[in-house]
């Protein structure tokens, strides 16, 4: 009897005592207690952990982007990320820096990240734009074919190097209006070359990836910016002939399309994307993103710098 009573009285100590430890476990982190309702706590919580997730947002949205940085894979990286933090799907139009920014006039995309400093400038004061943050930068390179017919790896500098080029090519643009062509029409105004004189110029209309396979198939010579042509060289004949002069910076931002001017606009996700792009653990991602196979990172992070000071 005596071990009875024993194992009796424990098992009635044991029930008095987990329903308090269960209330304990199973608390809200708000204000709502079971003191201030009169009733226990009955929907069951996780439990907090020392280093929460960010708060999940769910939805989706529209990044508009640059080919650049899908081609060479980032996005591939960081995107995944982004939507395992918050929850949020993300459709991911990768155009010219030309098409992203009309896409934002329109209110076609919630969040856009481009490479045209000049060109965003309008979209920026016309307050399509707004909330901008400097990301990260990389560089534009002159590739073309191992012989180098144009003789481009002895210019002396950029405008020689365009000079070279002009009177042999053939030179495949991008001819779509994004940042790299942009670019590549201010180099030959830069060297005082008109474009229609420029032998064999072909444009593509298509993105870096596409036109850098173009150049290859016609041993031509082209503009790209370095990530795409490093993480697509192990496919191609071309070589960089020129590179490092201080026009050929490629800096990327990244801006909310403005949802006081565009209501269909997903406020909440495009600012968690901007604030995750320059968040000190994605800086350190892209920092790392192509050194394993590159033996060089495809990109600077810049989160927290100055335009001007970029180069230095």
């Amino acid at each position: 009897m005596t071990k009875q009573r024993f194992l009796l009285t424990w098992i009635f100590a044991l029930l008095l005592v987990v329903p308090f430890v269960a209330a304990a476990c199973g608390g809200d982190d708000d204000d709502t207690t079971p003191e201030a309702t009169g009733t226990a706590a009955s929907t069951p919580t996780t439990a907090a952990s020392p280093s929460p997730e960010p708060t999940k947002i769910g939805g989706s949205m529209i990044l508009a982007t640059t080919t650049s940085t899908q081609d060479s894979g980032l996005l591939d990286v960081l995107v995944p990320i982004f939507e395992k933090q918050t929850g949020v799907e993300v459709k991911v139009i990768a155009v010219g820096t030309g098409a992203a920014l009309e896409m934002s006039a329109k209110g076609d995309a919630d969040v856009a990240l481009t490479h045209a400093l000049t060109s965003e400038k309008k979209y920026v004061d016309s307050g399509d734009l707004v909330e901008g943050q400097l990301v990260m930068h990389n560089d534009f390179i002159v590739v073309g074919p191992k012989d180098d017919p144009a003789k481009v790896k002895g210019a002396t500098d950029l405008n020689a190097a365009m000079a070279a080029i002009a009177p042999v090519g053939p030179f495949i643009s991008r001819g779509d209006n994004s940042g790299t062509h942009t670019k590549e029409l201010a180099l030959w105004k830069a060297a005082g070359i008109d474009v229609a004189t420029v032998k064999n110029r072909e444009e593509t209309g298509q993105g870096m990836g596409a036109t850098l396979n173009v150049a290859d198939q016609k041993k031509g010579y082209t503009l790209t910016d370095r990530a795409t042509y490093l993480a697509l060289k192990k496919n191609l004949a071309l070589e960089v002939v020129f590179e490092g002069a201080a026009p050929l910076l490629n800096i990327y931002h990244v801006y909310v399309v403005n949802p006081e001017k565009h209501s269909g606009v997903k406020a909440a996700q495009a600012r968690a994307f901007v604030a995750f792009m320059v968040a000190p653990e994605t800086q350190a991602v892209i920092e790392e993103f192509g050194k394993a196979e590159f033996g060089e990172s495809l990109f600077v992070p810049d989160a927290g710098k100055k335009v001007e000071d970029l180069g230095k």
